[in-house]
C-alpha cells in the first residue's frame, strides 16, 4: 500500500478522498494549501501527491513546480479545469498524470496504481551503466545527464527516461504502446501525453516534427530516434 499526501481545500472532496484511500488500505496526510503541502512533502516521505488547482493561497500550477523543485515524488493533478494547453503545461512541468473533475473512485484507484507501477519500476531497475552516445547526442543513464554537441541539456525526468529508451534501440521505430509500456509502465494511456513529452523534446533538441534531425515519427507506427544525416552511426 501506499503513502499518499491529499492537497485539496474543498472539505468534501478531501474526506471523500481521505475515506476512500483509507479503505484501500493505503496512508493518508492531507491539508488544505499549497505551503503545508510542501511543508509536509518537506518532513515526510510519500509515495503519490493528489494536488487540486484550485487553492486559496498558491495556484496548483506554482505549487507543482515548487513541488518539483524539492522532490520527484509522482504527483497526480485534480482539477476541474479541462483546457489543454494547461494540461500540456502541467505535464512539461513535471506532473505525472491528471484526472478531471469529477472523477469516480475506481478511476483514480487505476491512475495511482499506473503511477506507482511506473515509480516502483524506475526504483527497482538498474540503468544501462554504459554512456549512450547516437550522433551528437550522449546520454549518461548513471547520472542521468544528456549533452547535444557538447551542450548540456536540461530535460525533465519523463523527457530524459524517453530519450535514454529510444537513444538505447537507434534506428528501431518503436510503437506508442511500447513506450507506455516501458517507459510510462502502463498498458494503455492517451497518446496526447506522449506526444507532448516528444513536442518538448524536439524543441530541446533545436528541431520539430516537421523538420527532424533526431526524432522521426512514422505515423500510424511509431517513432524513432536516429543520427542525422552525415552525423555517423550509433556508438556503444
Amino acid at each position: 500500500m501506499a503513502s499518499v499526501l491529499v492537497v485539496e481545500d474543498d472539505q468534501f472532496v478531501r474526506s471523500a478522498l481521505i475515506r476512500h484511500l483509507s479503505e484501500a488500505s493505503h496512508t493518508v496526510r492531507s491539508v488544505g494549501t499549497a505551503l503545508e503541502a510542501l511543508r509536509e512533502v518537506a518532513h515526510f516521505r510519500f509515495d503519490v501527491v493528489i494536488l487540486d488547482l484550485g487553492l486559496p493561497d498558491l495556484d496548483g500550477a506554482e505549487a507543482l513546480k515548487m513541488l518539483r523543485g524539492i522532490t520527484d515524488v509522482p504527483v497526480i493533478i485534480a482539477t476541474a479545469r479541462d483546457d489543454e494547453a494547461e494540461i500540456v503545461r502541467l505535464l512539461n512541468d513535471g506532473a505525472d498524470d491528471y484526472l478531471t473533475k469529477p472523477f469516480s473512485v475506481e478511476h483514480l484507484s487505476a491512475r495511482m496504481a499506473a503511477v506507482l507501477r511506473r515509480a516502483r519500476a524506475s526504483a527497482g531497475e538498474a540503468p544501462p551503466s554504459r554512456e549512450l552516445r547516437v550522433g551528437g547526442l550522449a546520454i549518461d543513464p548513471l547520472r542521468r545527464q544528456a549533452a547535444l554537441d557538447g551542450t548540456a541539456l536540461d530535460l525533465t525526468r519523463r523527457e530524459f527516461d524517453l530519450l535514454a529508451f529510444l537513444a538505447g534501440r537507434p534506428g528501431v521505430v518503436v510503437s506508442r504502446k511500447e513506450l507506455l509500456a516501458e517507459v510510462w509502465q502502463q498498458s494503455y494511456g492517451d497518446d496526447q501525453t506522449i506526444d507532448v513529452h516528444l513536442s518538448w523534446l524536439r524543441r530541446k533538441l533545436g528541431e520539430t516534427a516537421a523538420r527532424p534531425r533526431y526524432l522521426h515519427t512514422l505515423r500510424g507506427v511509431g517513432v524513432k530516434l536516429e543520427p542525422p544525416a552525415g552525423a555517423g552511426e550509433f556508438q556503444p
